[in-house]
């Protein structure tokens, strides 16, 4: 577990817009798993966020962001973005390996590096994991055609989108399992289990609901 001290606003600001933008009603427990810190830590960290008017805690428990805090989390996404695209097109590091080691720059990005990353780099693209600056919501993804590896189609070709990237052991997970943004598989079952049995270019594989929850696809084209 991490030390309270060591996770900044920012970085519960971040969590809480993302949570949003995945189309989660984020309450405090979440942000204690996703951050790996005691509930106690995200209930200080809470009062000091409420007291600067960054967050809002209704009486069902939702954190929600008010509008300073919803563009300060997304200063932080972008520069977390900016620092995953910096390490990855520019140092070649694997898209496995990169998460942890943007959210520890992205606190160090000054306006000025800030400013040229986007000048080198641009604002737009994806990121190595396939995602844009802030993840698009399940509706926003489903009109476009793309579903979870969750609840795709057995016996149907795809390509791998993106993938949730908020936990680099899931990553690290999937990289090992072969999975990756831009590579293809196919859907073999979706078990009963809640299990999914993929085929792979390197072999099958099986994945439980969490990690084929985090794994977004593109149906590939029938010719």
């Amino acid at each position: 577990m991490k030390d309270s001290i060591n996770v900044s606003k920012e970085n519960y600001l971040k969590a809480v817009l993302e949570g949003e933008a995945e189309g989660r009603q984020v309450i405090p427990a979440m942000l204690a798993h996703w951050l790996e810190v005691s509930a106690p830590a995200v209930t200080m960290a809470l009062k000091r966020l409420k007291r600067d008017g960054l967050v809002e805690v209704g009486a069902d428990g939702i954190v929600r962001l008010t509008a300073a805090g919803r563009e300060t989390a997304y200063r932080t996404a972008l520069r977390h973005h900016l620092v995953e695209r910096m390490l990855s097109e520019v140092f070649g590091m694997e898209w496995h390996e990169i998460h942890d080691e943007a959210e520890r720059l992205e606190h160090a990005v000054s306006p000025a590096f800030e400013a040229k990353l986007k000048e080198k780099l641009g604002e737009g693209g994806a990121c190595p994991h396939g995602n844009a600056v802030l993840p698009e919501s399940p509706a926003e993804r489903k009109r476009r055609g793309e579903v979870r590896l969750s609840e795709a189609a057995a016996g149907r070709r795809y390509t791998v989108a993106s993938l949730q990237e908020r936990d680099s052991k899931l990553l690290s997970f999937l990289h090992h399992a072969g999975i990756g943004p831009g590579l293809g598989l196919r859907v073999v079952s979706q078990n009963y289990d809640q299990t999914v049995l993929i085929e792979l270019a390197t072999g099958n594989s099986i994945l439980g609901r969490p990690a084929a929850e985090a794994v977004w696809l593109r149906p590939e084209r029938s010719f």
